[in-house]
């Protein structure tokens, strides 16, 4: 949602005639006239005036009740395959986008970027992991499975594919982005949805166009 100006206006509008008396006692105060006295000293009068501040429809009925852009999301989620989101700082809009996929038949990996590692290694090789030894154990190293291939197969039968949702993307760099980008190639059923930042609304875009893929294959 956009944000408004907000300006001072010296006349009431029409709606607040009628709650007049309940205005705040601390009111701005807007300079209406100057005046000269007989002795030559200027005088300013002062009024109280009223914050007008221009709304929108889903003010009033809340942002989260309007779902016009559902189907778009669901066309351009099968067109683009990886979509790069940017979510309201508050949260929670994301959440009827997810379920729309979910109810579509997709399965889910939530993955954060902080601490994924090499996007390519985790994903789609055979990496090693080393857990903490605590100054006491001997340093081991045990060794997983792809995660998207594992999940690959995991999968029901009656699944549409798997969308992996990555949280915090925009720590990730401009190569691991591009990998993001191209993972639904090399996994056909494979959907990323990548947390590339926060808007003021719940909006998406390519990923490919924000990891700059697009202008490297013109190139």
């Amino acid at each position: 949602m956009a944000a408004t100006a907000c300006t001072y206006n010296s006349a009431l509008p029409p709606s607040s005639h009628i709650h007049n008396r309940h205005r705040h006692r601390h009111s701005p105060l807007v300079k209406t006239t100057v005046t000269t006295t007989t002795k030559g000293l200027k005088q300013t009068k002062y009024q109280k005036g009223a914050i007008k501040c221009a709304r929108e429809f889903s003010d009033f009925i809340g942002g989260d009740l309007l779902k016009p852009d559902l189907g778009k999301w669901l066309s351009d989620v099968e067109e683009h395959k990886a979509i790069a989101i940017y979510s309201p700082h508050e949260g929670g809009y994301e959440g009827r986008y997810l379920n729309r996929l979910r109810y579509q038949g997709y399965r889910f990996l939530d993955l954060s970027a902080r601490g994924l590692g090499d996007p390519e290694t985790t994903l789609t090789k055979l990496h090693p992991v080393c857990p903490p030894h605590i100054g006491k154990q001997p340093i081991a190293r045990w060794y997983f499975p792809p995660e998207v291939d594992y999940r690959l197969s995991l999968l029901p039968p009656d699944a549409k594919g798997l969308v992996v949702w990555i949280l915090e993307a925009k720590v990730l760099s401009k190569a691991e982005l591009q990998f993001l980008a191209l993972l639904p190639t090399l996994r056909p059923k494979v959907r990323v949805i990548a947390e590339c930042g926060n808007w003021r609304k719940f909006v998406w875009t390519p990923l490919k166009d924000i990891a700059e893929l697009a202008a490297n294959e013109a190139a």
